[in-house]
């Protein structure tokens, strides 16, 4: 991938954390639990996956990015290990949620973790800004 076509998928994905985010937003205020979860964790996953293309990191699945995520991330302390965590929450939850017979969410499953995301997104973010100056 050359320089150019990188910052374009940079800027489309942190674009599409945002906006999924919003929607997450939509989403708990209708009490729609479960896809709460499912944006939240597509909020985060754009941004990650925009932290690992900016520093070269390939990976070709949601593993692969939890794990690269990890690798580089969380384990070497540039992200704190309590974001580590919600990130793999949010990724279990995710497909607990989409793929889990007769499960639902709550709200108070959901509601503490909306804060704390939009922090790992806008972390995400300033770190791709300093990078990027």
């Amino acid at each position: 991938m050359n320089e150019e076509d990188k910052n374009a998928y940079i800027r489309y994905s942190l674009e599409k954390a945002d906006e999924t985010f919003e929607v997450t937003i939509l989403l708990n205020d209708n009490f729609k639990w479960n896809s709460t979860i499912n944006r939240l964790y597509y909020s985060s996953f754009y941004a990650v996956s925009a932290l690992l293309v900016q520093d070269g990191i390939n990976a070709k699945s949601h593993s692969g990015v939890k794990s690269m995520f990890f690798l580089n991330y969380i384990k070497t302390k540039i992200i704190n290990i309590e974001y580590g965590k919600l990130y793999s929450d949010l990724f279990d939850w995710r497909q607990k949620g989409d793929y889990g017979d007769f499960f639902d969410f709550e709200g108070n499953d959901v509601k503490p973790i909306i804060k704390p995301t939009k922090e790992l997104i806008g972390i995400i973010k300033e770190i791709i800004n300093k990078k990027n100056k």
